[in-house]
């Protein structure tokens, strides 16, 4: 074939190309139109989802030479020499052509990917480049703005500002909100998710007889007194940041850092601004004249994993707590996957990896060693006495300082014998000095080196792979440190909560809705990113935002909203085309039927029960769990030389103490609590996970502590009730708060009636049951009636409305 033969033909696969090109054209000549596009809730996801990894923020993996996240970029020549975008001509945008081609080696996402754009994405893309390509900064990086309240038809049905944006999202598809719950379910609900525990009988028959106009605003105001308050709010910041009673790792030995935990409690009980509560978090060490509570706060980011195992390399292991920092800090107080630049550039969210170790610089400042904790807290720790300790060490200094300066008095110096015994005294004083000493525990802390480290961007993220040299400073996608902050982690802490930071707020505010709806209005609560889901009420989210910094960032007046809103109060049935239309009740159109967390499902039965032990904080506790779990990590030969290798089992009130006290070995957490979700604290955890497994009612039925809560309920019923049905009723009552149906009535009697039969015949078998646990029986009730009421007790503690907020 000659040359001008060859120039006068086309190649069959740039005929093919042409052709399907034609074809493309006329697709997009085709698109139909509609509302305005919107970056950010239309066109982010999809291009974050698909094309982001490979055209995205991390410069190494680009491909072609495009970048898709940025529009000064993405309207730039790719390597091919063509546009991607070329706003208002669909005919110009390879784009376009790319997503429209059925030819896999040039569609787009490629085939190797596995994704594949649906025909109402493509389309979205194409109206979005008509329309001019216009794009928006990420939602959460935008400064939140209070938001009018929104309009809405129904102007009786809204408690307070936050209503008006749930009904407005609900009236704009024609649907209503669900009917406010009953007393009785309400008084249940709020008790439960303010304080983790179970209203009494005599506390509902309250509310019920309380006539007054807002006697349910009266009932929120006292719950948040509560004392029990604080530790509900602080069992989600013990998984948020990590806190567990050993170091974790190969050994996983004890540490001592329970009196950090009851600075999390009293800081929510004293309602500290959420402000200060993280300043002093993350450097309550580096404030003016420190107090001993400020360095005990600090130790928030002590609570990561600590290894000090033979032959571990320390450099690495450093390394790897510095790192734990940044990643905790920035998941709880930014909602940021920052944890994916560590090795390189972020590939969806606009962080770097240079951003990564400038924030990693702020906490490679500690004197502390890569391998410690053999014998107990790591260094840098202080001692930290509790309020009964202090005020013993105050009297006995009182004491010491009067006999020493005793000794010195002239008087008694002449006297041998008031010497003698002033001094032995003394003496005695001085020993009781040193033993409550020695009882005092202490907690691990941050501390600054005085002399700085030098910090290095770390090729690849290794150890041992040094880049170019970094200073501390937050991400450059985000506003500066404030004016006047210091380069060093109290600036870091102002920083964190500056009015001008667009995260803070929000992040913080989305879980405390998660804490009482079940799910954030950011689902992925963990995940304000690009990969995250957006918000399901925007408007809302930035309006509690700025009601929170506007508040002085009042915790408890933040949840007094959320508890009092009509949006809370709606009752939690629904009918089942309702219920199929919004499974997740995303659009808030009914009250949130929760599993309880797995702490308060067991403080529940204790609490019904009469077991409970409610002092609040103190050591933590060793309940009853299923012998040798521990023994498979501990068949060492020097396995006594370390602490927390053995189990054993608490006595007395210990035994019945809050969840939240149970010691939490991280090779080896709780089983009954790990069965229903507890995180193991190995990492910092934003939500739980929700399961429904057959191993939870196991859980409830066999576990020691739920038995022997089935018994003493049982006795209780007997005490305090005589026939049968005013037994069955107060069973009801104390767990699910409200009386049985007359059908359940005769269930239960039924129930009841068979097992009495079954262990008047069986006396031993009424024995063993009663038996289980080390609290003592009362026996002056017949044991074959105290064995059949403790089964209806079991019965009734695993009813699916006793293991919920209902």
């Amino acid at each position: 074939m000659t040359s001008s033969r060859r120039a006068g033909r086309r190649p069959l696969s740039l005929v093919l190309l042409l052709a399907g090109t034609c074809g493309l054209l006329a697709q997009s000549a085709a698109v139909a139109k509609g509302p305005p596009v919107e970056y950010n809730r239309d066109i982010r996801p999809i291009l974050s989802n698909n094309c982001f990894k490979c055209h995205g923020p991390d410069a190494k993996e680009r491909q072609a030479g495009l970048r898709l996240d940025v529009r000064e970029e993405a309207l730039k020549p790719a390597e091919s020499g063509r546009r991607a975008i070329v706003p208002g001509k669909l005919s110009s945008s390879n784009l376009v052509r790319r997503i429209l081609s059925s030819r896999d080696p040039y569609r787009m996402p490629p085939p190797s990917s596995n994704k594949k754009l649906t025909a109402a994405q493509k389309e979205l893309l194409q109206r979005w480049i008509e329309e001019g390509a216009e794009y928006q900064p990420h939602w959460s990086l935008i400064p939140p703005r209070r938001p009018a309240l929104s309009k809405v038809a129904d102007a009786s049905w809204p408690r307070n500002g936050l209503d008006r944006f749930v009904l407005a999202g609900l009236e704009s598809r024609g649907w209503k909100p669900s009917p406010e719950a009953d007393r009785t379910t309400l008084i249940r609900r709020v008790t439960l998710d303010l304080t983790g525990l179970p209203p009494t009988p005599a506390e509902v028959n309250a509310f019920l007889a309380d006539t007054c106009p807002d006697a349910y605003e009266h009932l929120v105001d006292r719950l948040l007194a509560s004392p029990h308050h604080g530790e509900r709010m602080a069992l989600d910041w013990l998984d948020l940041a990590r806190y567990a009673d050993t170091h974790g790792f190969h050994l996983d030995s004890g540490r001592d850092m329970w009196r950090w935990r009851d600075w999390v409690i009293g800081a929510f009980n004293k309602n500290m601004p959420f402000d200060q509560f993280t300043i002093e978090q993350i450097a309550g060490d580096l404030l003016p004249g420190a107090t001993l509570s400020q360095k005990v706060a600090s130790g928030f980011n002590r609570n990561h994993m600590i290894n000090f195992e033979g032959g571990a390399i320390p450099q690495e292991y450093h390394n790897a707590y510095v790192v734990d920092r940044v990643n905790t800090t920035t998941t709880v107080w930014l909602g940021a996957t920052f944890a994916c630049a560590q090795c390189h550039d972020h590939k969806y969210d606009p962080f770097t990896q240079k951003d990564y170790y400038r924030f990693y610089a702020f906490f490679y400042n500690l004197p502390e060693n890569g391998l410690d904790g053999s014998k107990g807290n790591a260094a840098p720790f202080v001692k930290a006495p509790t309020l009964a300790q202090q005020q013993r060490l105050d009297t006995l200094a009182v004491a010491i300082t009067q006999a020493e300066q005793r000794l010195k008095d002239p008087v008694v110096q002449k006297d041998a014998a008031e010497v003698k015994r002033v001094t032995e005294a003394l003496a005695k004083l001085r020993q009781r000095r040193a033993e409550v000493d020695k009882q005092i525990p202490t907690t691990m802390v941050m501390q600054e080196m005085l002399q700085a480290r030098e910090t290095f961007l770390l090729l690849r993220g290794q150890y041992d792979k040094r880049g170019e040299k970094v200073t501390p400073a937050v991400p450059a996608s985000l506003p500066p440190l404030p004016s006047g902050a210091p380069a060093n982690r109290l600036g870091l802490a102002k920083w964190l909560v500056d009015r001008g930071n667009p995260l803070t707020a929000r992040v913080a505010v989305n879980r405390f809705w998660q804490s009482f709806f079940g799910v954030g209005l950011v689902k992925t609560s963990e995940d304000f990113g690009s990969q995250g889901e957006p918000p399901s009420h925007p408007e809302l989210l930035d309006w509690l935002a700025v009601e929170f910094v506007d508040s002085g960032w009042d915790v408890k007046h933040i949840v007094r909203l959320i508890m009092t809103s009509a949006t809370y109060r709606e009752a939690s049935a629904v009918a089942p085309e309702v219920y199929a239309r919004d499974p997740e009740n995303r659009l808030l159109g009914r009250g949130g039927r929760i599993r309880l967390p797995a702490e308060y499902l067991r403080d529940q039965a204790l609490a019904v029960s009469g077991l409970l032990e409610r002092e609040v904080g103190g050591a933590s506790v060793f309940p009853y769990q299923p012998p040798g779990l521990w023994r498979e990590l501990t068949e060492r030969g020097d396995s006594r030389n370390w602490s927390a290798q053995f189990y054993v089992q608490s006595h007395g009130r210990d035994l019945y103490r809050r969840g939240m006290y149970t010691f939490w070995k991280r090779t080896s957490p709780p089983p009954s609590l790990l069965t229903f979700d507890a995180p193991d604290r190995e990492s910092c955890t934003v939500r739980r996970s929700r399961t429904n497994t057959p191993l939870q009612a196991l859980v409830l039925m066999n576990d020691p502590t739920y038995v022997e809560a089935s018994r003493k309920l049982a006795e209780r019923l007997m005490k305090e009730a005589k026939t049968t049905d005013e037994r069955i009723v107060l069973a009801l009552r104390l767990t699910t708060a409200r009386k049985p149906s007359a059908e359940e009535l005769a269930v239960l009697r039924r129930v009841y009636e068979q097992q009495l039969a079954v262990y008047r015949k069986d006396h031993q078998a009424a024995l063993k049951l009663l038996g289980v646990g080390e609290s003592k029986r009362d026996e002056k009730l017949d044991a074959a009636e105290l064995a059949s009421w403790a089964v209806i007790a079991n019965v009734v503690l695993n009813l699916d409305e006793t293991v919920t907020t209902g």
